[in-house]
């Protein structure tokens, strides 16, 4: 165990195995991507009364750089190829001093979606940045009615 895990373990009685907790190994990280060479997009969903909206950040990208589908009838899929460029050099003779901004890898992210999705009726758009699509929700399944037969 490292020298903080160890003090860490005296001060507080922490169990033995506290260290792959306070520093988890760049192996098991890898294992947490399912999907390899794609880096994932973050995102917020909200649900409504109406329908399921998730906005997602994709900078520097436009629409015809994303792809929305749905697999296996409840699996909604988003994904990009990465193919943001970097602004032209107006002037000759220029060169970049300083590249911070990196351009994104493989894009993808895939959400579960629940049975009351209806994915007949699905939009997406693309604006600042920001990709919102928008799921909309089947209406609630009818209330069975109970009919009283008089016995005669």
């Amino acid at each position: 165990m490292s020298r903080v895990a160890d003090t860490m373990n005296h001060w507080f009685s922490f169990p033995e195995n506290i260290e792959k907790f306070m520093f988890p190994s760049r192996t098991q990280d890898s294992h947490e991507n399912e999907n390899k060479g794609f880096s994932s997009i973050p995102a917020d969903i909200l649900d409504t009364p109406k329908e399921f909206i998730f906005y997602l950040d994709v900078p520097g990208l436009s629409k015809s750089d994303i792809q929305v589908t749905v697999e296996n009838e409840n699996s909604l899929v988003i994904k990009s190829g990465g193919k943001r460029k970097r602004e032209e050099v107006e002037e000759e003779g220029g060169k970049y001093i300083r590249l911070e901004r990196k351009p994104p890898q493989k894009l993808m992210r895939k959400f579960r979606l629940p049975e009351n999705a209806n994915v007949l009726a699905i939009t997406a758009k693309c604006e600042n940045g920001v990709l919102t699509v928008v799921v909309e929700k089947l209406p609630p399944p009818p209330k069975p009615k109970t009919v009283e037969v008089a016995v005669a």
